[in-house]
Protein backbone atom coordinates (compact mmCIF):
# COMPACT_ATOMS: atom_id res chain seq x y z
CA UNK A 1 0.00 0.00 0.00
CA UNK A 2 1.75 3.50 -1.01
CA UNK A 3 2.24 4.97 -4.37
CA UNK A 4 5.17 6.45 -3.51
CA UNK A 5 8.73 5.43 -5.35
CA UNK A 6 8.62 2.34 -2.32
CA UNK A 7 5.65 0.96 -2.68
CA UNK A 8 5.88 1.67 -6.99
CA UNK A 9 9.07 -0.30 -6.49
CA UNK A 10 7.99 -3.37 -4.70
CA UNK A 11 4.97 -3.43 -6.76
CA UNK A 12 7.18 -3.29 -10.02
CA UNK A 13 9.83 -6.17 -8.98
CA UNK A 14 6.99 -8.25 -7.62
CA UNK A 15 4.49 -8.23 -10.79
CA UNK A 16 5.66 -10.99 -12.64
CA UNK A 17 5.94 -13.40 -10.02
CA UNK A 18 2.70 -12.41 -8.57
CA UNK A 19 -1.02 -10.70 -8.72
CA UNK A 20 0.22 -7.22 -7.02
CA UNK A 21 -2.70 -4.49 -6.05
CA UNK A 22 -1.18 -1.37 -5.38
CA UNK A 23 -3.68 1.14 -3.33
CA UNK A 24 -2.96 4.11 -2.94
CA UNK A 25 -4.92 7.24 -0.66
CA UNK A 26 -4.23 10.29 -3.29
CA UNK A 27 -5.02 11.16 -6.29
CA UNK A 28 -1.44 10.19 -8.15
CA UNK A 29 1.78 8.55 -7.89
CA UNK A 30 4.98 9.37 -6.96
CA UNK A 31 4.71 10.17 -3.25
CA UNK A 32 6.48 13.48 -2.39
CA UNK A 33 7.89 13.21 -5.55
CA UNK A 34 6.24 15.96 -7.47
CA UNK A 35 7.19 18.02 -10.90
CA UNK A 36 5.10 21.00 -12.44
CA UNK A 37 5.92 22.25 -15.82
CA UNK A 38 4.76 25.85 -16.23
CA UNK A 39 5.82 28.06 -19.39
CA UNK A 40 8.41 26.00 -20.08
CA UNK A 41 9.54 26.18 -16.40
CA UNK A 42 10.46 22.46 -14.78
CA UNK A 43 9.36 22.52 -11.39
CA UNK A 44 10.93 20.37 -8.88
CA UNK A 45 7.83 20.36 -5.03
CA UNK A 46 10.03 17.43 -3.65
CA UNK A 47 13.37 16.17 -3.99
CA UNK A 48 14.81 17.72 -7.32
CA UNK A 49 17.58 15.51 -7.67
CA UNK A 50 19.15 11.92 -6.50
CA UNK A 51 22.51 10.99 -5.32
CA UNK A 52 24.28 8.93 -8.60
CA UNK A 53 27.04 7.74 -6.45
CA UNK A 54 24.52 5.06 -4.89
CA UNK A 55 23.80 2.78 -8.07
CA UNK A 56 20.07 1.99 -7.67
CA UNK A 57 18.29 5.03 -8.90
CA UNK A 58 20.50 5.19 -11.65
CA UNK A 59 20.22 1.20 -12.68
CA UNK A 60 15.90 1.63 -12.12
CA UNK A 61 16.13 4.98 -14.24
CA UNK A 62 18.18 2.90 -17.18
CA UNK A 63 15.96 0.00 -16.72
CA UNK A 64 12.54 2.02 -17.31
CA UNK A 65 14.43 3.54 -20.58
CA UNK A 66 14.53 7.22 -18.49
CA UNK A 67 17.19 9.48 -19.85
CA UNK A 68 19.14 11.32 -16.79
CA UNK A 69 21.07 14.30 -16.43
CA UNK A 70 24.30 15.30 -13.66
CA UNK A 71 23.90 18.73 -11.81
CA UNK A 72 25.84 21.25 -13.26
CA UNK A 73 29.70 20.39 -13.98
CA UNK A 74 30.98 23.45 -14.57
CA UNK A 75 29.35 25.71 -12.15
CA UNK A 76 29.29 23.79 -8.98
CA UNK A 77 30.08 24.08 -5.19
CA UNK A 78 27.62 26.17 -2.77
CA UNK A 79 27.44 28.90 -0.23
CA UNK A 80 27.13 29.21 3.17
CA UNK A 81 25.06 32.63 4.53
CA UNK A 82 28.35 33.94 7.30
CA UNK A 83 27.05 37.53 8.94
CA UNK A 84 25.16 38.30 5.96
CA UNK A 85 27.55 37.67 2.90
CA UNK A 86 27.50 34.34 0.80
CA UNK A 87 30.97 32.40 1.39
CA UNK A 88 31.61 30.05 -0.94
CA UNK A 89 32.01 26.25 0.90
CA UNK A 90 35.56 25.07 0.63
CA UNK A 91 36.75 22.50 -1.87
CA UNK A 92 37.26 19.21 -0.80
CA UNK A 93 33.95 18.61 0.81
CA UNK A 94 33.38 15.31 -1.29
CA UNK A 95 32.44 13.04 1.93
CA UNK A 96 30.99 16.11 3.54
CA UNK A 97 34.42 16.24 5.87
CA UNK A 98 37.37 18.24 4.53
CA UNK A 99 39.69 15.89 2.29
CA UNK A 100 41.86 19.20 1.50
CA UNK A 101 42.45 21.53 4.47
CA UNK A 102 44.35 24.59 2.09
CA UNK A 103 40.56 25.62 0.54
CA UNK A 104 38.93 25.50 4.37
CA UNK A 105 41.98 27.44 5.91
CA UNK A 106 41.64 30.20 3.23
CA UNK A 107 38.26 30.43 4.01
CA UNK A 108 36.60 33.52 5.54
CA UNK A 109 33.93 31.01 6.88
CA UNK A 110 36.49 30.55 10.29
CA UNK A 111 38.24 32.89 11.94
CA UNK A 112 41.51 31.51 12.81
CA UNK A 113 40.91 30.39 16.29
CA UNK A 114 38.25 28.15 14.72
CA UNK A 115 40.52 26.87 11.48
CA UNK A 116 43.62 25.94 14.62
CA UNK A 117 40.78 23.92 16.03
CA UNK A 118 40.31 22.42 12.98
CA UNK A 119 44.24 21.60 12.27
CA UNK A 120 43.92 19.62 15.68
CA UNK A 121 41.04 17.14 14.80
CA UNK A 122 43.76 14.76 14.03
CA UNK A 123 44.93 14.44 17.61
CA UNK A 124 41.57 14.40 19.35
CA UNK A 125 41.38 10.98 20.66
CA UNK A 126 38.52 8.56 19.72
CA UNK A 127 35.50 8.02 21.71
CA UNK A 128 35.81 5.41 24.44
CA UNK A 129 32.79 5.28 25.89
CA UNK A 130 29.92 2.84 24.53
CA UNK A 131 26.40 3.97 23.54
CA UNK A 132 24.55 6.42 21.44
CA UNK A 133 26.50 9.70 20.13
CA UNK A 134 24.37 12.51 18.21
CA UNK A 135 25.43 13.86 15.17
CA UNK A 136 26.43 17.42 16.97
CA UNK A 137 28.14 16.32 19.88
CA UNK A 138 30.25 14.46 17.36
CA UNK A 139 31.47 17.07 14.98
CA UNK A 140 31.72 19.14 18.09
CA UNK A 141 33.93 16.67 19.73
CA UNK A 142 35.83 16.00 17.14
CA UNK A 143 36.10 20.15 15.23
CA UNK A 144 35.20 22.16 17.79
CA UNK A 145 32.12 24.51 18.42
CA UNK A 146 32.76 26.87 15.69
CA UNK A 147 32.99 25.14 12.83
CA UNK A 148 29.92 23.56 13.87
CA UNK A 149 27.78 26.41 14.27
CA UNK A 150 29.14 27.91 11.05
CA UNK A 151 29.61 25.50 8.78
CA UNK A 152 29.16 21.67 9.11
CA UNK A 153 26.09 21.85 11.49
CA UNK A 154 24.38 23.61 8.62
CA UNK A 155 25.36 21.34 6.09
CA UNK A 156 24.81 18.12 7.63
CA UNK A 157 21.70 18.77 9.83
CA UNK A 158 19.86 20.68 6.60
CA UNK A 159 19.90 17.31 4.82
CA UNK A 160 17.70 15.52 7.49
CA UNK A 161 15.63 19.15 7.82
CA UNK A 162 16.78 18.19 11.93
CA UNK A 163 18.97 19.69 14.63
CA UNK A 164 22.03 17.72 14.45
CA UNK A 165 21.92 17.24 18.40
CA UNK A 166 18.74 15.19 17.64
CA UNK A 167 19.74 12.77 14.88
CA UNK A 168 22.06 9.52 15.97
CA UNK A 169 25.26 9.70 14.17
CA UNK A 170 25.20 5.94 13.03
CA UNK A 171 21.74 6.09 11.46
CA UNK A 172 22.53 9.28 9.60
CA UNK A 173 26.31 9.54 8.59
CA UNK A 174 27.73 5.98 9.93
CA UNK A 175 30.64 6.55 7.31
CA UNK A 176 31.81 9.22 9.86
CA UNK A 177 31.60 7.14 12.66
CA UNK A 178 33.46 4.58 10.70
CA UNK A 179 36.22 7.08 10.03
CA UNK A 180 36.84 7.72 13.60
CA UNK A 181 36.71 4.10 14.09
CA UNK A 182 39.66 2.99 11.21
CA UNK A 183 41.38 6.27 10.77
CA UNK A 184 41.32 7.53 14.69
CA UNK A 185 40.35 10.88 12.57
CA UNK A 186 37.94 12.28 10.13
CA UNK A 187 40.31 14.48 8.26
CA UNK A 188 42.76 11.86 7.77
CA UNK A 189 39.47 9.22 7.06
CA UNK A 190 38.15 12.05 3.98
CA UNK A 191 41.85 11.90 2.59
CA UNK A 192 42.16 8.22 2.02
CA UNK A 193 39.07 8.14 0.84
CA UNK A 194 39.94 10.85 -1.77
CA UNK A 195 43.15 9.15 -2.16
CA UNK A 196 41.76 6.08 -3.36
CA UNK A 197 39.45 6.89 -5.92
CA UNK A 198 36.26 8.56 -4.33
CA UNK A 199 34.83 10.16 -7.10
CA UNK A 200 34.62 13.45 -5.46
CA UNK A 201 35.21 15.75 -8.08
CA UNK A 202 32.25 14.15 -10.47
CA UNK A 203 28.75 15.63 -9.47
CA UNK A 204 27.40 13.31 -7.07
CA UNK A 205 23.92 13.71 -7.82
CA UNK A 206 21.43 13.79 -10.93
CA UNK A 207 17.57 14.02 -12.10
CA UNK A 208 15.86 12.42 -14.99
CA UNK A 209 16.10 15.24 -17.89
CA UNK A 210 11.94 15.09 -17.78
CA UNK A 211 12.08 15.90 -14.00
CA UNK A 212 12.04 13.66 -11.05
CA UNK A 213 7.99 12.66 -11.74
CA UNK A 214 9.12 10.87 -14.87
CA UNK A 215 10.70 8.00 -12.62
CA UNK A 216 7.11 7.04 -10.79
CA UNK A 217 5.18 7.72 -13.87
CA UNK A 218 7.54 5.13 -15.62
CA UNK A 219 6.96 2.65 -12.93
CA UNK A 220 3.19 3.32 -13.08
CA UNK A 221 2.87 2.73 -16.44
CA UNK A 222 4.44 -0.57 -16.15
CA UNK A 223 1.97 -1.69 -13.39
CA UNK A 224 -0.97 -0.18 -15.23
CA UNK A 225 -4.50 -0.81 -13.87
CA UNK A 226 -3.21 -2.95 -10.83
CA UNK A 227 -2.74 0.87 -9.37
CA UNK A 228 -5.90 2.49 -7.75
CA UNK A 229 -5.92 5.69 -6.46
CA UNK A 230 -7.93 7.39 -4.23
CA UNK A 231 -8.42 4.67 -2.23
CA UNK A 232 -7.23 4.55 1.70
CA UNK A 233 -6.96 1.92 3.32
CA UNK A 234 -7.05 2.14 7.41
CA UNK A 235 -6.96 -1.46 8.89
CA UNK A 236 -5.52 -4.87 8.20
CA UNK A 237 -7.90 -7.72 9.05
CA UNK A 238 -6.34 -11.74 8.92
CA UNK A 239 -8.49 -14.29 7.40
CA UNK A 240 -6.94 -17.29 8.20
CA UNK A 241 -3.99 -17.14 6.41
CA UNK A 242 -4.63 -14.04 4.68
CA UNK A 243 -5.27 -10.49 4.48
CA UNK A 244 -7.96 -8.11 4.10
CA UNK A 245 -7.25 -4.66 3.50
CA UNK A 246 -9.69 -2.15 4.63
CA UNK A 247 -12.92 -2.57 2.96
CA UNK A 248 -11.27 -4.20 -0.08
CA UNK A 249 -12.84 -7.29 -1.35
CA UNK A 250 -10.65 -10.68 -1.69
CA UNK A 251 -7.88 -11.38 0.21
CA UNK A 252 -3.86 -11.34 0.37
CA UNK A 253 -1.35 -13.95 0.87
CA UNK A 254 1.33 -10.66 1.65
CA UNK A 255 0.75 -7.32 2.35
CA UNK A 256 3.65 -4.28 1.85
CA UNK A 257 3.12 -1.45 3.55
CA UNK A 258 5.06 1.46 1.84
CA UNK A 259 3.70 4.19 3.27
CA UNK A 260 4.93 7.02 6.30
CA UNK A 261 5.84 5.07 10.05
CA UNK A 262 2.59 7.86 11.24
CA UNK A 263 0.16 6.71 9.10
CA UNK A 264 1.57 2.94 9.42
CA UNK A 265 0.89 2.84 12.56
CA UNK A 266 -2.96 3.22 12.96
CA UNK A 267 -3.11 0.85 10.03
CA UNK A 268 -1.36 -2.03 12.07
CA UNK A 269 -3.10 -0.71 15.43
CA UNK A 270 -5.92 -3.04 15.39
CA UNK A 271 -3.49 -6.51 14.77
CA UNK A 272 -0.54 -5.51 17.41
CA UNK A 273 -1.42 -2.92 19.00
CA UNK A 274 2.35 -2.54 20.53
CA UNK A 275 3.53 -1.99 16.73
CA UNK A 276 1.52 0.58 16.23
CA UNK A 277 2.67 2.39 19.82
CA UNK A 278 6.75 1.76 18.09
CA UNK A 279 5.78 3.10 14.75
CA UNK A 280 4.11 6.40 16.40
CA UNK A 281 7.37 7.60 17.96
CA UNK A 282 9.01 7.67 14.57
CA UNK A 283 9.67 11.54 14.10
CA UNK A 284 9.35 13.53 10.96
CA UNK A 285 10.27 16.77 10.19
CA UNK A 286 7.97 19.41 7.72
CA UNK A 287 8.90 21.74 5.30
CA UNK A 288 7.67 24.23 2.95
CA UNK A 289 9.07 24.98 -0.41
CA UNK A 290 8.54 28.01 -2.81
CA UNK A 291 9.67 28.05 -6.27
CA UNK A 292 10.08 31.65 -7.97
CA UNK A 293 10.47 32.34 -11.75
CA UNK A 294 12.51 35.57 -12.68
CA UNK A 295 13.83 36.77 -15.85
CA UNK A 296 17.45 36.92 -15.79
CA UNK A 297 17.64 40.59 -16.19
CA UNK A 298 16.25 41.21 -13.08
CA UNK A 299 18.43 38.98 -11.15
CA UNK A 300 21.74 40.91 -10.07
CA UNK A 301 23.74 38.25 -8.54
CA UNK A 302 25.66 35.55 -11.15
CA UNK A 303 24.67 32.51 -9.58
CA UNK A 304 27.31 30.55 -9.91
CA UNK A 305 27.15 27.32 -7.96
CA UNK A 306 24.15 25.11 -6.74
CA UNK A 307 22.93 27.74 -4.24
CA UNK A 308 23.41 28.48 -0.64
CA UNK A 309 22.66 27.36 3.01
CA UNK A 310 21.51 29.42 6.40
CA UNK A 311 23.22 28.61 9.85
CA UNK A 312 20.36 29.13 12.67
CA UNK A 313 22.97 31.55 14.18
CA UNK A 314 22.52 34.08 11.04
CA UNK A 315 18.82 34.69 12.85
CA UNK A 316 16.68 34.07 9.34
CA UNK A 317 13.50 32.21 9.07
CA UNK A 318 14.62 30.53 5.70
CA UNK A 319 16.74 27.83 5.51
CA UNK A 320 18.02 27.10 1.77
CA UNK A 321 18.09 28.43 -1.54
CA UNK A 322 18.66 26.38 -4.24
CA UNK A 323 19.19 28.13 -7.88
CA UNK A 324 17.54 25.35 -9.78
CA UNK A 325 18.47 26.71 -13.29
CA UNK A 326 21.97 26.83 -12.66
CA UNK A 327 21.71 23.82 -10.21
CA UNK A 328 19.96 21.81 -13.17
CA UNK A 329 20.54 23.32 -16.40
CA UNK A 330 17.28 23.07 -18.41
CA UNK A 331 14.98 23.78 -15.63
CA UNK A 332 13.68 27.35 -16.93
CA UNK A 333 13.97 28.54 -20.47
CA UNK A 334 17.04 30.65 -21.42
CA UNK A 335 17.43 34.14 -20.10
CA UNK A 336 15.33 32.75 -17.10
CA UNK A 337 15.70 32.04 -13.77
CA UNK A 338 14.64 29.61 -11.23
CA UNK A 339 14.92 29.53 -7.54
CA UNK A 340 13.96 27.05 -4.62
CA UNK A 341 13.33 28.27 -0.79
CA UNK A 342 13.04 25.99 1.89
CA UNK A 343 10.88 27.05 5.19
CA UNK A 344 11.00 25.18 8.52
CA UNK A 345 13.15 25.53 11.15
CA UNK A 346 11.74 22.81 13.73
CA UNK A 347 7.67 21.99 13.52
CA UNK A 348 7.08 24.63 15.92
CA UNK A 349 8.13 26.84 13.10
CA UNK A 350 5.02 28.94 12.37
CA UNK A 351 5.78 29.56 8.80
CA UNK A 352 5.02 26.18 8.17
CA UNK A 353 1.49 27.39 8.52
CA UNK A 354 1.60 30.34 7.43
CA UNK A 355 -0.51 31.91 4.88
CA UNK A 356 0.97 31.82 1.44
CA UNK A 357 0.84 35.91 1.43
CA UNK A 358 3.57 35.57 4.68
CA UNK A 359 5.63 32.93 2.81
CA UNK A 360 5.82 34.96 -0.22
CA UNK A 361 6.99 38.12 1.82
CA UNK A 362 9.08 36.09 3.58
CA UNK A 363 11.14 34.55 0.98
CA UNK A 364 11.26 38.12 -1.00
CA UNK A 365 12.70 39.65 1.38
CA UNK A 366 15.71 36.91 1.79
CA UNK A 367 16.35 36.71 -1.88
CA UNK A 368 16.36 40.52 -2.06
CA UNK A 369 18.96 41.02 0.89
CA UNK A 370 21.25 38.57 -0.14
CA UNK A 371 20.66 38.14 -4.23
CA UNK A 372 19.62 42.02 -4.27
CA UNK A 373 16.38 40.49 -6.77
CA UNK A 374 13.67 43.63 -6.26
CA UNK A 375 11.65 43.09 -9.26
CA UNK A 376 8.57 40.56 -8.50
CA UNK A 377 8.69 36.99 -9.54
CA UNK A 378 7.21 36.11 -12.93
CA UNK A 379 5.49 33.34 -10.40
CA UNK A 380 5.65 31.52 -7.58
CA UNK A 381 4.59 27.81 -6.52
CA UNK A 382 4.41 26.43 -2.72
CA UNK A 383 4.12 23.71 -1.44
CA UNK A 384 4.30 22.44 2.22
CA UNK A 385 4.92 18.72 2.78
CA UNK A 386 3.57 18.43 6.72
CA UNK A 387 5.83 15.56 8.40
CA UNK A 388 7.43 14.45 5.12
CA UNK A 389 10.90 13.36 6.17
CA UNK A 390 12.12 10.61 8.77
CA UNK A 391 14.15 12.19 10.97
CA UNK A 392 16.96 9.06 12.69
CA UNK A 393 16.77 10.90 16.25
CA UNK A 394 18.59 9.22 19.00
CA UNK A 395 17.39 5.70 19.42
CA UNK A 396 16.51 4.84 15.82
CA UNK A 397 18.20 1.57 15.38
CA UNK A 398 16.52 0.28 19.23
CA UNK A 399 13.20 1.49 17.53
CA UNK A 400 13.72 -0.36 14.07
CA UNK A 401 14.88 -3.66 16.02
CA UNK A 402 11.69 -3.17 17.90
CA UNK A 403 9.43 -2.97 15.16
CA UNK A 404 11.17 -6.21 13.08
CA UNK A 405 10.47 -7.70 16.54
CA UNK A 406 6.51 -6.80 16.57
CA UNK A 407 6.39 -7.89 12.84
CA UNK A 408 7.26 -11.50 13.82
CA UNK A 409 3.48 -11.51 15.15
CA UNK A 410 2.00 -10.66 11.43
CA UNK A 411 3.91 -13.03 8.84
CA UNK A 412 2.82 -12.08 5.25
CA UNK A 413 2.90 -8.33 6.96
CA UNK A 414 6.25 -6.17 5.58
CA UNK A 415 7.29 -2.83 5.94
CA UNK A 416 9.43 -0.56 3.73
CA UNK A 417 10.03 3.19 2.81
CA UNK A 418 12.52 6.13 4.43
CA UNK A 419 11.11 5.47 7.81
CA UNK A 420 13.90 2.70 8.10
CA UNK A 421 16.75 2.20 6.62
CA UNK A 422 17.48 5.58 4.43
CA UNK A 423 15.66 8.71 3.20
CA UNK A 424 17.15 9.14 0.14
CA UNK A 425 15.59 8.00 -3.17
CA UNK A 426 18.56 5.53 -3.36
CA UNK A 427 17.58 3.99 -0.33
CA UNK A 428 13.78 3.65 -0.82
CA UNK A 429 14.20 1.65 -3.76
CA UNK A 430 17.04 -0.69 -2.29
CA UNK A 431 15.24 -0.87 0.55
CA UNK A 432 12.19 -1.92 -1.77
CA UNK A 433 14.10 -4.19 -3.75
CA UNK A 434 15.52 -6.03 -0.78
CA UNK A 435 11.62 -6.11 0.69
CA UNK A 436 10.50 -7.43 -3.36
CA UNK A 437 12.99 -10.42 -2.23
CA UNK A 438 11.45 -11.34 0.84
CA UNK A 439 8.04 -11.07 -0.32
CA UNK A 440 8.90 -13.55 -2.77
CA UNK A 441 10.60 -16.19 -0.32
CA UNK A 442 7.76 -15.86 2.23
CA UNK A 443 5.19 -16.78 -0.73
CA UNK A 444 7.28 -19.35 -2.13
CA UNK A 445 7.74 -20.69 1.50
CA UNK A 446 3.75 -20.91 2.30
Amino acid sequence: MGAGISGLTAAYRLQEDAEVSVFEASDRVGGKILTEEVDGFLIECGPDVFLSRKPSAVALCEELGIETRPTNRIERGSFILRAGVLRRLPAGFGALIPARLAPLLRSPILSLKGKARVLVEPLVPARKRSGEESLGAFVRRRFGREMYDRLLGPLLGGIYGASPDQLSLEATFPHLAGFEREFGSLIRGAQAMRGSGDPGESPPFAAPRRGMSALPEAIAEKLGDRIRTGVEITALRPEGEHWKVGGEEGTYDAVVLATPAHVTGPIVKGVNGELAAELATSPYTSVRVVSLAYRREDVPHPLEGYGYLIPEAEGKPVRACTWSSTKLPGSAPRDHVLLRLYLGRGEGDPLLTAEDSRVLWTVSDEVRDTLGITAPPLFHRIHSWHRAQPAYTLGHFDRLRAIEGHLDSLPGVFLTGAAYRGVGIPDCIQQAEATSLQVRSYLTQT
